[in-house]
């Protein structure tokens, strides 16, 4: 991401809706709401938004579909729900919190997912709700031009939250489209558990956004969260890890960035990138949103 790509108007319509994504999520928690229900309420309004890379604004496969990946985990219980290579769901995390809800599997994937959706009473959508024109010149652009999915998204667009409840709860959920021009069935870190989707009451809850290959290979997620979970000092070393569990990325050659709530309340992100569309708020009166690193 890159501060020049962006002009003025597109920073403050990308900063008006983190901050709406942000209201919905703690709109929740002042009526008392959960942390799993907080992060569905945060992600769903980011799917419906042809900005970020879910849902509505997913990008295109190489075969000019719209495939989509999401994950939602509880902490409390440890209980998770994803999904991956969906094509009619409107809020892939609504998917991946119906599966976690059902308790039979963890992980459903294409027409298997899609079957399962049958039954949950989700909305649905066709190809036309998901197809956006700048997603679609992205793709033309790619293959025209021999480019990487890095080279015409220049950003990652996935969408995530992460809560502590006024329990002490916490939950986490991601939802993405995956890469511009990704072939294969090729699945990315958002729906993997422990890989860009984590949450366990005893340390923390993470969503991470970013090359996927390289945060399934580290397992970001729960590597955070388990070094927190031995760490002697964990609210003085939470951002440190964060951040040492990036640079580890770093050094394997990708790129993204981690938002992450620890027990206490800690409100932390860590990315190695020019900047990543974030937010927070807390019940002490913390509401900000930002897009680059300054």
């Amino acid at each position: 991401m890159q501060r020049e790509r962006m002009t003025p108007d597109q920073q403050a319509e990308y900063q008006a809706a983190l901050q709406s994504a942000l209201d919905a999520g703690a709109q929740v928690l002042k009526e008392g709401g959960s942390a799993l229900d907080a992060v569905k309420a945060a992600i769903t309004p980011m799917e419906d938004d042809p900005r970020f890379n879910a849902g509505r604004g997913s990008v295109f496969t190489w075969e000019g579909a719209n495939e989509m990946d999401a994950a939602l985990m509880d902490g409390a219980t440890r209980k998770a729900g994803a999904v991956t290579g969906v094509r009619t769901i409107r809020h892939p995390i609504l998917l991946a919190d119906a599966v976690m809800q059902d308790g039979r599997h963890v992980f459903l994937s294409g027409l298997g997912a899609e079957e399962f959706a049958n039954g949950a009473g989700l909305d649905r959508a066709g190809p036309d709700w998901f197809a956006t024109p700048r997603r679609k010149d992205a793709l033309e652009r790619l293959k025209a031009e021999q480019l990487s999915a890095l080279d015409v998204d220049y950003k990652y667009g996935t969408v995530g939250a992460v809560v502590r409840d006024s329990h002490g709860n916490l939950a986490a959920g991601t939802s993405t489209g995956g890469l511009t021009g990704k072939r294969w069935g090729r699945i990315g870190d958002a729906p993997i558990i422990g890989a860009g989707t984590y949450a366990d009451n005893r340390s923390c809850a993470v969503s991470a956004t970013g090359a996927g290959e390289y945060f399934i290979r580290v397992g970001v997620a729960q590597e955070i969260c388990t070094r927190l979970r031995l760490s002697e000092d964990p609210v003085s070393n939470a951002q440190t890890i964060a951040d040492d569990v990036m640079a580890e990325v770093k050094g394997l050659g990708g790129t993204g960035g981690v938002i992450l709530v620890t027990p206490t309340g800690q409100t932390i992100y860590s990315f190695n990138t020019q900047g990543m569309y974030r937010g927070r708020a807390n019940s002490d009166g913390l509401n900000e949103v930002a897009i680059f690193k300054d």
